[in-house]
């Protein structure tokens, strides 16, 4: 496939050009179904781990975890590649008119002009986004299915980033270009990792999903303060309202993630040092060496 026809598939095909965000057209675009299906998400999980609380052994789920990350980290990548192509197709069709403003591609990504319409290039891409978060539950059931522990911040972090892809499209959210190439980027990383390790192939001696994640929450925040500067030096952005929310919710979850970074960390210290004290005490009463394999895991979010 040359350039010039992935070019045409991700950024100049008539439904791309075309699509536009409308409550009557885009399947999942109204309120209700927005907050049916994420109440529906959180009762679901519950309900299975109450139902397979009783349960001690996991249920063998095959090569399904292992597709389902191969497929993500390939999603992920084409919606990476896809709205980043459109983002270019866009800043070269409107430069002419940024021109008159004073408005630079940077500005752009960062924040949209007042009266931006959710049609076009990147909110198509931003529309396959908000779908694909429904696919992103799926390792919750997973999790339950495998006999891991179910967390609240598991729960309220996927609910979040369903609604917070809904506000980008319903209120033509500024931000959101740059956080969907952040969010991709890192997720096609994550899940690329994740399909490794579910093959069978050795996974890195550090947490090295919860760092990713962590760097993806150290951007999001980066990218808010400039939205904040933009909307105030440059005579506003558009769905500044719903940029509020998005930030006290990036801020709820990076709270909640730094508090389950830490504790995770203070966790493996902890074991480390039981670990190494009864190490010791082997090595004084035996004299025999022993080789201690660090724990190399993550710890699933």
């Amino acid at each position: 496939m040359t350039l010039k026809t992935l070019t045409y598939y991700l950024s100049e095909h008539p439904i791309i050009i075309t699509f536009r965000w409308s409550h009557t057209q885009s399947w999942g675009s109204t309120w209700s179904f927005l907050f049916t299906s994420i109440i529906t998400y959180v009762l679901l999980s519950l309900l299975l781990h109450l139902l397979l609380y009783r349960r001690h052994r996991p249920i063998p789920l095959g090569p399904i975890p292992a597709l389902h990350s191969l497929s993500m980290a390939l999603i992920s990548l084409t919606i990476f590649t896809g709205i980043l192509f459109s983002a270019a197709a866009e800043i070269r069709d409107t430069r002419w008119f940024w021109r008159r403003t004073n408005t630079t591609p940077f500005q752009w990504f960062l924040c949209f002009p007042l009266g931006t319409r959710p049609s076009g290039r990147v909110f198509f891409w931003s529309y396959i986004f908000y779908l694909t978060r429904f696919l992103h539950t799926f390792r919750t059931f997973f999790t339950i299915l495998q006999r891991r522990k179910i967390s609240f911040f598991r729960l309220f972090n996927h609910s979040i980033l369903i609604l917070m892809s809904f506000l980008w499209l319903e209120f033509s959210q500024s931000f959101q270009i740059l956080g969907i190439l952040l969010t991709t980027s890192i997720y096609s990383v994550v899940y690329g990792y994740r399909f490794w390790t579910a093959i069978g192939l050795r996974s890195a001696c550090f947490p090295f999903v919860n760092n990713c994640h962590m760097v993806l929450l150290g951007c999001n925040v980066v990218c808010h303060v400039g939205v904040l500067l933009f909307h105030f030096m440059k005579g506003g952005c558009n769905g500044i309202g719903a940029w509020g929310i998005n930030s006290v919710l990036d801020a709820t979850v990076l709270l909640l993630f730094l508090n389950f970074y830490v504790n995770s960390h203070l966790r493996r210290r902890r074991k480390m040092k039981a670990f190494s004290q009864e190490i010791k005490l082997d090595e004084k009463v035996d004299d025999v060496p022993v080789h201690v394999d660090n724990d190399c895991k993550d710890k699933d979010i």
